[in-house]
């Protein structure tokens, strides 16, 4: 059962990323003829996924917290599905760019509502090794779409190509709302709620395996908690305002330097197809990072992990603003991505074990959900950065960030639930 709940979540967060790269792509299809968009219309398409993103987030995290997050996952997923369907048809930009913001609404609230609902149930020593797995192997979502569109453009069977790109991003969140169905809602959830009869008609569905799971949260009334797994949060700020700080930072690396590369490339003298092809080759570090440290992850501290990374992208941002060689660039941007990949993946489980079980999809979502508007505002602000003070206006405050985010995680940040079971 827990590799069937992988499964449809990972086919879940492949169509979220999905969306959100293919909207980057339709970003440039956007600025030529046929549909070519004012800048205004532009900036606006561009930000309306994380305008969506901020305000579904804690709305669809606080409906996980309430009715349960295999409900609250497929009603985003839903969002998405009609929000990419009715993009799809859209014939004006302003009806695109509503339906981009109803995409948004779903988009943001999905990877968090995953992480809750893969730190439900996994065991606690493959907890990380999961969630990363899940991330490593749902990234190739952004180069799949990416080709499909390629692959239909500029139209196929008299349908342009971003249209079937924005339709199959529809049918796979569909599917995924649809299979979901077929699984059983968190045990844990269940039984946090005072649902104990259906938590136990869950945990059959999961096996033997399934009831260790749960079991911690049903002590006898009077029973200490184990020595062995202290409160997470017990003489630590709370949980909210530290994760809503940490999220508010990290969207200046990696969700700037992401979006920022190619503009970076052109800035420095290279051609826009170099550019391209180097933004291209850049998406692979966010595969390889995942799948390649998630056999680690559970081994690894996660406060350490965090400052370790940070620290590390903070340096390979200035290397790269620096570098002038065209491989050398290259080679610092995947690694970049790399580490952003692994540093995003660990502050989703370190969210996810820090926060217990009865609010810990209204947090982390709105956490995730204040990164998502923060988003917003990140290229608008580099873009601006860029054009006066040049790459190094750009890269100074992407190392003030993280370096930001390494003293806050290392002064406030409790200790993270490495192989222990979750609150």
């Amino acid at each position: 059962m827990r590799l069937a709940i992988f499964a449809v979540l990972t086919l879940a967060l492949f169509a979220d990323i999905a969306e959100v790269a293919l909207g980057n792509a339709l970003g440039a299809v956007f600025q030529a003829p046929p549909r070519r968009m004012t800048q205004t219309e532009l900036s606006l398409f561009l930000a309306a996924i994380f305008a969506g993103g901020a305000v579904g987030a804690p709305v669809f995290g606080r409906l996980g917290d309430r009715a349960g997050r295999r409900l609250s996952l497929q009603a985003a997923l839903l969002f998405v599905a009609i929000g990419s369907l009715g993009a799809a048809a859209s014939q004006s930009p302003s009806t695109l760019i509503g339906f981009r913001f109803l995409s948004g609404l779903g988009i943001g609230a999905c990877p968090p509502l995953i992480a809750a609902y893969l730190a439900d149930v996994m065991p606690p020593r493959r907890r990380g090794t999961m969630i990363f797995l899940c991330a490593g192997l749902a990234f190739i979502g952004a180069p799949a779409i990416i080709f499909l569109m390629r692959a239909t453009s500029p139209t196929w069977l008299e349908i342009e190509g971003w249209r079937w790109a924005l339709g199959s991003g529809a049918i796979l969140a569909a599917l995924a709302a649809a299979l979901l169905a077929l699984l059983p809602e968190s045990p844990r959830w269940l039984a946090a709620a005072g649902r104990h009869a259906e938590a136990e008609a869950a945990l059959r569905r999961f096996g033997r395996s399934g009831a260790r799971c749960v079991m911690p949260l049903q002590p006898a009334p009077d029973a200490p908690a184990p020595a062995t797994e202290p409160d997470p949060s017990r003489g630590q700020p709370r949980p909210m305002l530290f994760l809503c700080s940490v999220y508010a930072l990290a969207p200046w690396a990696t969700i700037g330097f992401p979006l920022m590369s190619g503009a970076v490339m052109v800035e420095k003298g290279f051609s826009i197809a170099d550019s391209v092809v180097a933004a291209g080759l850049i998406m692979i570090g966010p595969i390889l990072g995942n799948l390649l440290v998630a056999p680690v992850i559970d081994r690894i501290e996660r406060r350490v992990c965090l400052i370790a990374v940070a620290c590390a992208m903070a340096l390979m941002g200035l290397a790269f603003a620096m570098a002038e060689d065209f491989a050398v660039l290259i080679g610092i941007g995947i690694a970049f991505a790399f580490c952003s990949a692994v540093y995003a993946s660990v502050l989703g489980v370190y969210a996810a074990e820090i926060v217990p079980t009865q609010t810990r999809a209204s947090v982390t979502s709105l956490a995730w959900g204040l990164g998502r508007l923060v988003s917003v505002f990140v290229p608008l602000a580099f873009f601006a950065l860029l054009s006066k003070l040049g790459v190094w206006g750009m890269f100074g405050p992407i190392a003030l960030a993280l370096g930001l985010s390494a003293i806050l995680i290392a002064a406030a940040g409790p200790r993270g639930r490495s192989r222990l079971a979750v609150a």
